[in-house]
């Protein structure tokens, strides 16, 4: 995939540079353990030219499908991101600082695509559920829903011994 989501770096004048990149399935497929298959975004590449580095503000926006962590059902969640990367130039490739690469001096070209893979994925919620509707009623599968709820224990129920041995340590018993 190099070239596709890579900018140019040779003749660039110390200036500021916007440029715009689309990610659909085709550059999610490229990276195999991706945790998403399919998503539409929109990365937009603002590439500041110092004298000594590169500054990139990086602004991902667009959705992903993700598998809802209640009800199984798959869905389009909406993504946003905001990452600056600095690059400097060195001897060779280092990227112990995520937020600063260095990049040999014979490079005419920075690949992005490993950047914009990660900030994707660092964008993802921990927790995934389908949105509420406008009533504040979950959008979630039905069945499921159903079935989540005929498997829900309501009550306190008979205690646990352990607990209760805890308890009278703690006094809150």
């Amino acid at each position: 995939m190099p070239g596709l989501y890579s900018i140019p770096l040779a003749g660039l004048k110390e200036a500021r540079y916007t440029y715009e990149f689309k990610i659909g399935d085709d550059f999610l497929d490229a990276f195999e353990e991706s945790e998403i298959k399919r998503g539409e975004f929109r990365a937009v590449v603002v590439l500041e030219k110092c004298s000594t580095h590169l500054e990139l503000d990086i602004v991902i926006n667009g959705r992903a499908e993700v598998v809802c962590d209640r009800c199984l059902e798959a869905f389009y969640l909406p993504l946003s991101c905001a990452n600056r990367l600095f690059v400097k130039q060195g001897r060779e490739w280092e990227e112990s600082d995520p937020d600063i690469v260095t990049m040999p001096l014979d490079e005419h070209e920075i690949d992005l695509s490993q950047f914009f893979y990660e900030y994707i994925h660092l964008a993802l919620p921990l927790k995934r559920i389908h949105p509420d509707d406008s009533k504040g009623r979950t959008t979630c599968d039905p069945a499921m829903i159903r079935k989540l709820e005929a498997h829900l224990m309501t009550g306190e129920g008979d205690s646990d011994p352990r607990w209760d041995e805890l308890k009278k340590l703690t006094g809150t018993n």
